[in-house]
């Protein structure tokens, strides 16, 4: 199978595929989705709360993510690998570049950060160095907290207008593509029909180019909270908690049946 590249997820939206995408952390997940035969697989900062056991991405640090997508990209996988720039990674075009090189050298093939026309600069500084960039609108994790919460985007007349113009934004500056997290699926919708670029859902309605989601939740891996927009396929935390739980009961029982 050829290697999955930029151009591939364009291409798919041309043709009117759909395009998978979940996020990975590790070696062992990236070899499992890749055998699957996902497309797109995106070292999310989401790792902060599924991997490393923090309330929000806020937490992620460059560090954090350099150690994973190296993690990742030791599995060759066929798929893109994309990988999120960090909370304040990004706040100037410099500081945007020097991050997106340092995810490169890690082994991402192209970066993602959240915002539109406030971050258009960085946007084409990392372009116009030749590195993929991934943009992501709506519901901005990494702004919880001066948000209060995650709310859905795009309800309101000028949420709306201001998601258009951050999307006209991105596609200008040069990305080849865009998440809508937690957009109201009207405006999901338009976004889709509008945008030159693949659009990737989260909780956005089924109308957008692709899908995106965390895999621990599509898959039970994080039992304890599962977002409302996901039905998981697979219950893996129960799983292992069980078979761990048989290994605990079954070593403790005696070597031998005999008795005194």
């Amino acid at each position: 199978m050829a290697k999955i590249t930029v151009e591939t997820i364009r291409e798919m939206k041309a043709r009117g595929e759909k395009i998978a995408s979940l996020t990975a952390y590790d070696f062992p997940m990236a070899r499992l989705l890749d055998e699957a035969g996902v497309p797109l697989l995106l070292v999310g900062d989401s790792l902060g709360m599924v991997v490393l056991g923090y309330p929000d991405t806020t937490h992620v640090t460059m560090a954090d993510m350099e150690h994973h997508v190296r993690a990742v990209a030791r599995a060759q996988p066929n798929a893109l690998l994309a990988a999120d720039l960090p909370i304040h990674s990004y706040d100037t075009p410099e500081q945007a570049l020097d991050s997106a090189r340092r995810l490169v050298a890690a082994g991402a093939e192209a970066v993602k950060a959240e915002g539109g026309r406030a971050i258009a600069a960085q946007v084409r500084a990392i372009v116009g160095a030749g590195i993929p960039f991934l943009g992501h609108l709506g519901m901005l994790p990494q702004h919880v907290l001066e948000e209060g919460g995650y709310k859905i985007k795009g309800r309101r007349e000028e949420e709306h207008q201001a998601l258009l113009a951050d999307a006209d934004a991105l596609v200008a500056a040069g990305a080849f593509a865009v998440v809508l997290e937690l957009v109201t699926p009207p405006v999901a919708k338009e976004l889709t029909a509008r945008l030159p670029i693949p659009t990737i859902g989260i909780g956005s309605g089924p109308d957008c180019d692709g899908q995106i989601l965390v895999t621990h939740d599509l898959i039970g891996l994080f039992p304890w909270f599962t977002p409302k927009h996901v039905t998981p396929l697979f219950a893996a935390g129960a799983g292992v908690r069980q078979a761990a739980q048989l290994w605990r009961e079954a070593m403790a029982k005696p070597a031998g049946g005999g008795g005194v």
